[in-house]
This record gives C-alpha cells, sequence and structure tokens, in this order.
C-alpha cells in the first residue's frame, strides 16, 4: 500500500500560534482554502483509491476537493485526529509550546509512557492511530485488483510527524522533529502495519509551491522545539 499523509490547510489557529487540537475544530483561512484546492490540483497525477479525513472539519475540508476531483468519498476516522494538548490547548507562549513538542517528539523517539498535561500518553496516541491504519490497510486490500492501492489521509501536523517519525523503519533518531510540515505538505510511504512501513518522501513545503506558505503565522508545530526563540 502505498499512504499519503497530508497535513490539513491552514487555520486561523495557525495563525494565531494556538495549540488548537480539540473538536470538532476550526475551518481553514483563506489561504487554507487556496492550499486545499491546490492539494487536488498538484495531485492530479498521482493514482488514488481511497481518501481519508480526521473528525476535525479543517481536514475534511481540505479534502473536498480532491474528493471531487477523483469522484471519491472521504471516510472519516476518529483515530486520525490531532494529538491532544490537554492543559496546553489554546495556548499561545513559547513554554506551553516547548511542552507540547518535547512531549510528542518523545513520543517518536519511543518514550511512550511521556504523558500531556492532563492529556494523552504516547501509548494513547499511538494505539488509536495504529487502529485507523489497520482500519485503512484492511479497506486498501478489499479494494485491491492485483496492483498497488495508493491511499490519501489527510490528518494533522504533529499526528503524522509523531506517527511517521516512529513507525518508518528507515528513519534515523531525532527525524520527526527536525523534519517540518506545513500546512498540505505530505508524507509518502509504503507499506502496511504488518509488513512495516518505509519512508518514501517527506516534503514539508505546501504542495502549491511556496507562494502558497505563510511566513506570518506563528504555528507552533512548523518547527523543532530547539529552533523556538521567545
Amino acid at each position: 500500500m502505498r499512504l499519503l499523509l497530508i497535513r490539513h490547510g491552514e487555520t486561523p489557529g495557525n495563525v494565531l500560534g494556538q495549540l488548537d487540537t480539540a473538536h470538532p475544530g476550526p475551518g481553514l483561512t483563506a489561504l487554507g482554502t487556496r492550499q486545499a484546492a491546490a492539494l487536488a490540483r498538484s495531485l492530479a497525477n498521482e493514482p488514488i483509491d481511497l481518501l481519508y479525513a480526521s473528525t476535525l472539519i479543517r481536514t475534511q475540508i481540505t479534502a473536498a476537493p480532491l474528493a471531487t476531483d477523483r469522484g471519491l468519498d472521504v471516510e472519516v476516522l476518529e483515530g486520525l485526529r490531532e494529538i491532544e494538548a490537554g492543559a496546553l490547548e489554546k495556548a499561545t507562549d513559547r513554554e506551553s509550546h516547548l511542552r507540547y513538542l518535547g512531549t510528542v517528539f518523545g513520543w517518536a523517539e519511543g518514550e511512550l509512557d511521556r504523558r500531556m498535561p492532563a492529556g494523552p500518553s504516547g501509548h494513547d496516541f499511538f494505539e488509536r492511530y495504529d487502529a485507523s491504519m489497520t482500519r485503512i490497510a484492511e479497506a486498501a486490500a478489499a479494494a485491491s485488483t492485483g496492483g498497488p492501492v495508493s491511499v490519501a489521509v489527510v490528518s494533522h501536523g504533529a499526528a503524522i510527524r509523531v506517527w511517521a517519525g516512529l513507525r518508518a523503519a528507515n528513519r534515523e533518531p531525532g527525524f520527526a522533529a527536525r523534519h517540518v510540515l506545513e500546512n498540505t505538505g505530505i508524507v509518502a510511504l509504503d507499506g502496511d502495519p504488518d509488513a512495516g512501513w518505509r519512508l518514501i518522501h517527506w516534503d514539508g513545503s505546501p504542495v502549491g509551491g511556496l507562494a502558497l506558505t505563510d511566513p506570518t503565522a506563528a504555528d507552533p508545530t512548523t518547527a523543532d522545539p530547539a529552533d523556538r526563540t521567545p
């Protein structure tokens, strides 16, 4: 199975630098809407057989142009949601950003006992994200006619970085923390839950090009924690 993990388009929370993880969450900014449209155009030559999104509406809005273009339904899976910020929800200060990122990137290095303040542990996150990937792999196997099946999943920045950072067998230590994933950036992997996953490429920039970046946004999930400045 070929798996494309796509971060949603820009949200108001991204612009404000909020740890914005609660359900159902905000929609997209005007730029985020353009990013979603560009996503469908940019993937015009990419085979996609199945399309998924999380329960947070920003992923479903991002997936909608691609679904329309391909004539696909968007299946919503609860386990694909963003990593909950717990007591840090809506925080915009540097200390909270560092605590959130330090926790989740610890998970990407296998420190799954670490827990978000009043929030989930790494075990909690991987249990529900892995369960969604198992369900997706089962659907891909059922849809296969003998050839490879390509699946697009619109999810969230921290969730994608952390899950791929630990589950990809061919990544080096610290990979997830060092590789950013801006809105509509894509991480591609081959494999399945039984055979394991291999990272093919990590395109951290918006798929429509740098013209669709927002250099003024204070998005807390697009950097290595060590790079954060006051």
